[in-house]
């Protein structure tokens, strides 16, 4: 099992910065990724971006590329997003999710197990 809790989520300004952290903890060392998937009201719930454990190669969705960015801390179990020039449409529940085998990193179905979200508003 592994738990995940997100921090951070708040009200920002367009073109402000604001970090999300997600706690992991449990079976950690089973994980092959962390990712960010977001979620807006009537939406599908989408990627964000991964990034895998052990060599820290990233994956991000072509509409955050340049503006988001995923680190881990592997002493502190943590995986953090960083999220620059903020958009009105970044608003969204962002939620941290962890698989024990990824293939595309990008698909939501290969997360084993997810946190309960924060939320991410962005004001014009």
């Amino acid at each position: 099992q592994v738990q995940l809790v997100e921090s951070g989520g708040g009200l920002v300004q367009a073109g402000g910065s604001l970090t999300l952290s997600c706690a992991v903890s449990g079976r950690t060392f089973s994980v092959d990724a962390m990712a960010w998937f977001r979620q807006a009201p009537g939406k599908e719930r989408e990627f964000v971006g991964a990034i895998r454990w052990n060599d820290g190669i990233t994956y991000y969705a072509e509409s955050v590329l340049g503006r988001f960015t995923i680190s881990r801390d592997n002493a502190k179990n943590t995986v953090n997003l960083q999220m620059n020039s903020v958009k009105p449409e970044d608003t969204a529940v962002y939620y941290c999710a962890a698989t024990y085998l990824g293939r595309t990193y990008s698909n939501r179905n290969e997360y084993n197990y997810w946190g309960q979200g924060t939320q991410v508003t962005v004001s014009s």
